[in-house]
C-alpha cells in the first residue's frame, strides 16, 4: 500500500511522528510525506524533525503563510499533481488546519480515499478558521479516525456514524512514549533555579492580534507569585515591542522550544496557561491543571473536575482559575489506551483496498 501523509503544521509533526514509528513495523506500507510549509521556520523544523525522527519529506511545498483562500489554493492545487503522479492508495491528514482541508480535498475530487485523524472535534465556534476546516474535512473523508467517544457521538450526530471509527488520541501516544525518555534527562536550564513555576503559552492570532487581549493577559501574569516561563514566538515578540506592552518582573520570556523541551518544561511546572488546542491535552496527560486563554475548547473531556478552566482573557478570571484547585484524577482512558496509532494503521490496511 502506497500511502500520503499530508502536515504542515508544527501540532501535525507530532502526530504524524508517533503513527510514522509504527508503520515502520509494517513492511506492506510506503510512507511517503509531504509537507505543505504551512508552518515554516527553518530552525523550528529542523528540531521537530530530527527529535522526533519524522522520515524525510519527499515533497516540500514551501507555501508559507498567506490568507487561508490563497494558502489553501496554492496547497490544493499542488497537492492534487503530486497524488495524480505519485496515485497512492490512501492519503492521511491530521488535525483541522488548511493543511488538513488543502489535503483532504484534493484527494477526495481525485477520488483517493481519505483517512481523517483527530476527526469529530468541535468548538462550535465558526469564527475560528479551525472549525470549518474540521467540519469540512470531516464531510469529505472516507475514514474518521475518532480520538474520544464524544468525537464519535459529534460524528453519529451528523450521520457519518459508517465512517466513524475510535482509535484514541495519538498524541496521548505520543506523551506515553517520550514521558519516559524525558525522566532519564536533567532539567533544561532555564529552569534549573526555579523551584516552583507557571508555563505559558500564547500563539492564537484571537490573543495575539488582540492588543486588549494581550494587556489583559500580561496584566494578570504581573499579577500571579510565581515566575512564569513564556516560549515566545519573534513576531508576538514584535508585537509585544510595538503595544509598549510592559514586560512583569515575574515572566520569563524564552525562546520558542522543541517537543521533547517543551514536554519536559510542561512535566515540571505547577500549572499551564495557554490557548493552545494541543497543550490543553498534554497537561491533561501529564496530570497538570491548565487555565485557557479562550471561552470554548474542542477537548471538552478536560474540564473534568477543573483539570483545565476556560476563562478567556479577562484579568480577573485568569487570576481566579490559577488559584482554583483540582478534583478527582483526570480520566486518561476518555483518550484511549495509548495504542491509536497502531489502531490507526490496521484500520487504514483493513479498510482501504
Amino acid at each position: 500500500m502506497k500511502l500520503i501523509t499530508i502536515i504542515g503544521a508544527r501540532p501535525q509533526f507530532i502526530k504524524a511522528a508517533t503513527v510514522s514509528r509504527k508503520i515502520k513495523d509494517y513492511p506492506e506500507i510506503e510512507e511517503i510525506i509531504l509537507h505543505t510549509g504551512q508552518h515554516y521556520d527553518k530552525n523550528i523544523n529542523e528540531i521537530f524533525f530530527e527529535e522526533l525522527n519524522i522520515p524525510e519529506p519527499k515533497y516540500n511545498l514551501n507555501v508559507g503563510s498567506g490568507q487561508h483562500g490563497a494558502q489553501t489554493a496554492k496547497m490544493i492545487s499542488q497537492i492534487e499533481q503530486i497524488l495524480m503522479d505519485e496515485k497512492p492508495d490512501c492519503v492521511l491528514v491530521y488535525g483541522d488546519t488548511n493543511s488538513t482541508i488543502a489535503g483532504a480535498l484534493a484527494a477526495v475530487k481525485i477520488h483517493i480515499p481519505v483517512a481523517h485523524v483527530e476527526a469529530g472535534l468541535r468548538s462550535f465556534n465558526r469564527a475560528m478558521p479551525e472549525e470549518i476546516n474540521r467540519i469540512v474535512t470531516d464531510a469529505v473523508s472516507d475514514m474518521l479516525l475518532a480520538p474520544t467517544q464524544n468525537a464519535v457521538v459529534q460524528l453519529q450526530k451528523e450521520g457519518r456514524e459508517a465512517f466513524t471509527w475510535f482509535t484514541g488520541d495519538v498524541m496521548y501516544d505520543s506523551v506515553i512514549y517520550y514521558k519516559s525518555k524525558i525522566l532519564k534527562n536533567e532539567k533544561p536550564e532555564v529552569i534549573q533555579d526555579i523551584a516552583n513555576y507557571y508555563l505559558c503559552t500564547i500563539h492564537r492570532a484571537e490573543n495575539t492580534d488582540n492588543p486588549d487581549h494581550l494587556r489583559s493577559i500580561f496584566k494578570a501574569i504581573s499579577l500571579m507569585n510565581k515566575t512564569v516561563i513564556l516560549p515566545l514566538h519573534p513576531r508576538t515578540k514584535h508585537i509585544l515591542k510595538n503595544l509598549e506592552i510592559e514586560i512583569p518582573d515575574n515572566l520569563k520570556i524564552i525562546e520558542p522550544v522543541g517537543y521533547m523541551d517543551m514536554l519536559t518544561l510542561l512535566l515540571h511546572t505547577e500549572k499551564m496557561i495557554t490557548d493552545s488546542g494541543g497543550v490543553q491535552k498534554e497537561a491533561y496527560f501529564l496530570q497538570k491543571p491548565c487555565i485557557t486563554l479562550r471561552n470554548e475548547t474542542e477537548w471538552i473531556e478536560t474540564l473534568d473536575h477543573n483539570w483545565n478552566i476556560l476563562c478567556g482573557t479577562d484579568t480577573e478570571k485568569i487570576i481566579s482559575a490559577i488559584n482554583e484547585t483540582c478534583g478527582e484524577q483526570s480520566n486518561l482512558q476518555a483518550f484511549g489506551d495509548g495504542n491509536a496509532a497502531e489502531k490507526i494503521i490496521k484500520l487504514i490496511l483493513e479498510r482501504i483496498k
